[in-house]
Parts: structure tokens; sequence; C-alpha cells
């Protein structure tokens, strides 16, 4: 069997304020071609199909009617779905008895049979060939919340020694239920250990307490033929094994990603494994942009910025535009300058990365002050030493001037 591995969609997802909703309608029109002319037979998505829990109704619309082509476009296509951290488990499964007839599978929640158990059968859903004839089985595990897995009271992790426990049961209770010849493949959407992450996922999927939601490949028995992750957003191995990967977002979600290759993950699955494992590149439909490529003076860059070649027609492919300027203080001027600049160009302005001159002792000593110091200091003086160290240059006599003017108001209205 042919199986993709996508996940981290985010559809609705505003990048710096930008509606993306071309750039995935481009996206999921490339994934349906290519599930056609790769002959898929097994679609994976591995959470975060939404960037918020309660998606609009154009996203879920979107979202829907992907579906409905792709298995309009391949009548024998499986497709399973899990939840993510950002996705409403509930919602995402509220149509699943709809679509298991049309052999999609959503798995949104870990439900609990009466005795208090975990239902693990809910997750396991078998991959069948285009006569109905079960080839392989999937572990369709979502976004794991506490209550979701075992306690192991005993465990000095017991967040990841519970996932682990999940994990372990789930394959036993897949492999009750398989027979000899048949592979498992498994889903999962979670933080792996040594994870390379880019500067999004690090604010915003990033571990909690310290990193101690943080799963290990041991985590996944050796005889799961695939394990196809999803959270963090930049493709990658884990463990150094070729067969655990997050295939990572199809969209780029930060300037840090200017020149990194989006993808999605194909191969063949296997009785004795998987073979033919390829990346295959999402094309952009909107390119990212930083002018300059370095930080540079405002005259430097107001020049730079005059150089982009003006507007055209489609302005919902204009590249999303990082400006990087190096300023030596306070700038109050410096977006409507900026935007001036960019009158009649082809980029959208979507963010301006200001730096400051760093003083070549600066991080080198931690100054402390005594309480008697600190009653002692005036509020110039805290101004001038916050102001210096933004900023490694003087406060301006004019600055200065107006912030003492500022305190004697505030002052002599405490006074009164």
């Amino acid at each position: 069997m042919k199986v993709l591995h996508t996940a981290d969609w985010h559809i609705g997802q505003l990048f710096h304020e930008y509606d993306r909703t071309y750039e995935h309608h481009q996206f999921l029109d490339w994934l349906l071609e290519t599930l056609i002319s790769e002959q898929i037979d097994v679609l994976l998505i591995s959470g975060d199909v939404f960037d918020l829990s309660n998606p609009s109704a154009s996203s879920v619309k979107m979202f829907y009617s992907f579906l409905n082509n792709a298995v309009k476009g391949n009548l024998n296509l499986q497709i399973v779905i899990t939840a993510g951290n950002h996705d409403s488990a509930a919602r995402l499964e509220s149509p699943k008895p709809l679509l298991e007839s049309s052999n999609i599978h959503i798995i949104g929640l870990v439900e609990k049979k009466e005795d208090g158990s975990i239902d693990y059968a809910k997750l396991i859903i078998p991959l069948k060939d285009k006569d109905g004839t079960t080839k392989a089985w999937c572990l369709a595990v979502p976004f794991l919340r506490m209550g979701d897995y075992p306690v192991i009271a005993e465990a000095g992790n017991s967040y990841s020694a519970g996932v682990a426990a999940f994990y372990a049961e789930a394959y036993n209770s897949t492999c009750a239920n398989k027979q000899a010849n048949q592979p498992i493949i498994c889903m999962g959407h979670l933080h792996a250990q040594q994870t390379d992450m880019t500067d999004v996922d690090q604010s915003v999927e990033r571990a909690i307490m310290g990193g101690v939601e943080c799963i290990g490949a041991m985590a996944f028995h050796e005889n799961i033929r695939y394990v196809a992750l999803g959270h963090i957003h930049k493709a990658q191995r884990i463990g150094g094994k070729d067969h655990i990967r997050y295939c990572g977002s199809p969209l780029p979600m930060s300037f840090s990603e200017l020149n990194y290759k989006h993808q999605v993950i194909v191969f063949d699955l296997e009785e004795q494994g998987i073979s033919n494992l390829k990346a295959i590149e999402v094309p952009i439909s909107v390119p990212l942009k930083r002018v300059p490529s370095v930080h540079s003076t405002l005259t430097e860059v107001i020049n730079a910025l005059q150089q982009l070649p003006a507007a055209g027609s489609d302005l919902q492919s204009a590249p999303y535009l990082e400006v990087r300027v190096l300023l030596d203080g306070p700038e109050p001027g410096l977006r409507h300058k900026i935007e001036t600049a960019l009158s009649g160009k082809n980029v959208r302005l979507a963010k301006i990365d200001v730096k400051y001159p760093v003083a070549a002792d600066a991080g080198n000593t931690t100054a402390t002050v005594s309480e008697d110091n600190l009653r002692e200091l005036q509020p110039q003086d805290v101004f001038a030493k916050v102001y210096q160290a933004k900023y490694n240059n003087a406060v301006p006599a004019e600055l200065l001037q107006l912030f003492n003017q500022a305190t004697q108001e505030v002052a002599q209205t405490v006074a009164e």
C-alpha cells in the first residue's frame, strides 16, 4: 500500500494578520493532484487540521470540500485524521459517522469503557485494499491530554511514562486483532525528544513544565513500521530512525523558514517494513521576503525598499515582507516611513524587525543594587540606565528634558 503523511495544516491561520485562505486552497489543490499522480492508497493527517478550536465556517467548508474531492478523485483512498492540540477533538469528530462510509476515519477523542479503562479498539483502523481485504492496521492516536493516558504514579516523569504505556497497550491491542502478515503503523501528535524546532514551535508549540512532555523514540514498539507524527513544524527524523518522522507543516509559519523546503512524506508499506520513502516538496504559493538581508540603517533600508518591483494585479500572491532595520535609538515614525517607501510595491509588509547596537560587554556582568542604594536612585537615573541598556547610547537631551517634565508633573499630582 502507498501512504502519504502530512500534518499541521492550521487552516484558518493568520500570518502576521494576513488571511491565508488563498495559500491553503493552493496547497489542498496540489495535494489532490499528488494523491492521484502518486497513486496513494492511504492519506494520514496527523493533527492540527485547524489553527483554532473554533474554526470559521469558511475554514470548515474548505476542509470538508477537500475530503469530498479527495475520495471522488480516488474511490479506493482511505483517509485517517487525528486531532491535534489546536483542534477541538469533539468538533472534529462530529461528522464521523457520515464520513466513515467514505473510508474517512477521524479520531479526536480517547474514549473510555464503562469500567473507566481506555477503549483502544476505537483507535485501531484497518487499512484495506480495493477489494476490501485488510492489508495493514493504523493505530490512530490524537493529541493526548491529561486523563487520556494511564497514570504511572511511581514514574519520575508521569507524562512520558503514561504516554509510553498508552502506546504499548494500544500496540498490544492492535496485535490481538491482526494477522501475522499484516503490518502496523501509528500516528501521534506530540513533542518528541531532541527535536529541531522553529521559532514558532518554541513559542506556540513549546513543551510545558521544562520539557517533561517530550517523548522518546523508545515509546514506539520496534515492530511498528512507520510512526507519522505531527505537532513540530519542521520535517525531521526522530532518534535517527527513518520510520519515525515529523513531516512538518505545508505552509511557512515564520520568516525563519525563508529557505526551508516544506514537504509531505510518501512511502510504500510492506509486510516487513517500508520502502521507497521520499519527501515531496510542497510548492510555495506566497513566498517570504527579507529586505535587506541583514539589519541596516534606516536610510539604507528605505533605498532598498524603493528598488522593489511595482505591484501587479495578483495581490493575493504578493510576497510577505520582513523589513530589517538597525537603529541607534527610538524611531517613532518608523512604520510610516517604511509604509511610504513600500507604496505601490509588490509586497505585503508583515513584520518590522528592529535591532540596536549591542554594547561590547553586554551580558557579561550583572549589576546589583542594595536596598539603601535603590532608595537613593532618582527616576532619571533609572531611565538613563534602561535607555543605555536598550539602545547602547546616552539619552538625548531633548528626551531627558521631556522625561524630567513628566516626573515633575507626576510628583506634583501625588503631592496634591
